[in-house]
């Protein structure tokens, strides 16, 4: 499955052109190099989210075409979650 395709139907981001949009900003990354929306996902994978004061790396556990959305936590195991340091 594609990367950003993934993204919305796990919610981990609720648009698939809002998760194009973060890959192509190179904000996201799967085991460990950075990814194109069109990246193979499976299951096993480690993608990290970088976001502008937060972390999330979740470890892909399925790949279906769709979810309900009450499921989708299913999809994915959360290894890390965390803030950064930002100072202004």
């Amino acid at each position: 499955m594609r990367l950003d395709k993934y993204l919305k139907v796990s919610r981990l981001i609720k648009r698939r052109t809002v998760a194009k949009d973060v890959c192509e900003g190179e904000k996201i990354s799967v085991n460990g190099r950075i990814a194109k929306p069109s990246a193979d996902i499976k299951p096993g994978d480690v993608i990290t989210i970088d976001m502008r004061q937060h972390i999330l790396e979740v470890k892909v556990l399925d790949t279906p075409n769709s979810v309900k959305a009450n499921e989708a936590h299913n999809l994915f195991e959360i290894l890390k979650d965390f803030k950064k340091d930002v100072l202004i």
